[in-house]
């Protein structure tokens, strides 16, 4: 299988996200009582199928305007696939815990933030998770973690390649919600995006023909362990090729052959003259359009002081009918 070349990635005169909206105040309390609503009568764990329950029906309350937003971006992601809520409450009275440091960590029981970022991803598809990632679990912690620093996986601390989540995956997510509960103090980690709407015209037709085309291999991420499993020879733009998906993984995807690695080099080239990056604050939910829109990260430096930079990410698809072959007994986790 061909070695993938290392890459530097500058940000050079990279933007802004473009969709950023702000809750007004007003539209935070209600969140924060939404969340309440939430905390006071749903189940001790979020992984009790019951949770999603309750939280898939408060998510209807969720203020109108950011129904609203959530609906529109639903229907279409927009040039740049990504929509950035900014404002959301992330805890109520009690104080935040310390970040996590532990692999493979989690949030097991419901707190504000679990529940507000689950309530605005089951407003774009239901809400999922993999077996063998993180055991499963719905909502996650995206931390730095001792030892994992070069590591190609949200517990890393080195520059994160643009990537589609779990591109080797059959049913992928379709969203990926990303909520900030604790900032990079240094604000060197930085979310980077870009759309294949904003590259597509940048490559030559030859190169879009090449990457239409099943010349490419994907590995699954470090997040899902030892798992050994390899996508079957595919193609990295789908659909039709005026506005494709792309399904690629500038860290695990594999070209067959030396014009399909080209083709990757000038895509991902593409991407870098289009992208977007932000150092998430404190409430900022970043939501990405996993068909359209690449993500990673810049390389920052962590503390292990208790205050690094600390996500919830959580999943959602569109069809939730399509991978039922994968979920046991019908829930919200895929084999």
């Amino acid at each position: 299988m061909p070695h993938i070349r290392e890459h530097t990635l500058t940000l050079g005169s990279a933007a802004p996200v473009a969709d950023a909206v702000a809750l007004t105040d007003t539209e935070r309390d209600a969140m924060l009582a939404l969340a309440a609503d939430v905390l006071a009568s749903s189940p001790a764990l979020i992984d009790d199928p019951a949770w999603l329950d309750t939280v898939r029906d408060a998510s209807a309350m969720l203020p109108r305007p950011v129904l609203a937003l959530l609906r529109r971006f639903r229907h279409d992601a927009g040039p740049d696939g990504v929509l950035l809520l900014r404002n959301m409450p992330v805890v109520a009275d009690t104080p935040l815990p310390v970040t996590p440091t532990v692999a493979g960590s989690v949030e097991r029981v419901p707190a504000v933030a679990s529940a507000l970022v689950t309530a605005a991803m089951l407003q774009l598809g239901e809400v999922i998770a993999y077996r063998s990632e993180k055991t499963g679990a719905l909502v996650q912690n995206v931390v730095p973690v001792p030892g994992s620093e070069q590591s190609q996986s949200n517990a890393g601390s080195v520059l994160l390649e643009l990537h589609v989540e779990n591109a080797f995956h059959e049913n992928k997510p379709d969203y990926v919600g990303l909520l900030c509960v604790r900032e990079d103090a240094t604000g060197d980690a930085k979310l980077c995006t870009s759309s294949m709407r904003r590259a597509l015209p940048l490559l030559s037709a030859r190169t879009v023909s090449v990457l239409a085309a099943p010349r490419f291999l994907t590995e699954p991420p470090p997040s899902f362990g030892a798992l050994n499993s390899v996508t079957p020879a595919h193609p990295v733009l789908v659909g039709d090729l005026a506005d494709p998906d792309v399904l690629v993984d500038f860290a695990a995807t594999h070209p067959l052959d030396d014009e399909a690695a080209a083709a990757m080099d000038e895509l991902r080239e593409a991407f870098m003259r289009t992208m977007s990056a932000v150092a998430l604050r404190v409430g900022d939910l970043a939501v990405v359009d996993n068909r359209i829109a690449v993500h990673g990260r810049t390389s920052f430096t962590p503390r292990y002081d208790g205050q690094d930079r600390w996500l919830h990410r959580v999943y959602a698809h569109l069809d939730h009918r399509r991978s039922r072959a994968d979920r046991k007994d019908g829930g919200a986790v895929l084999d």
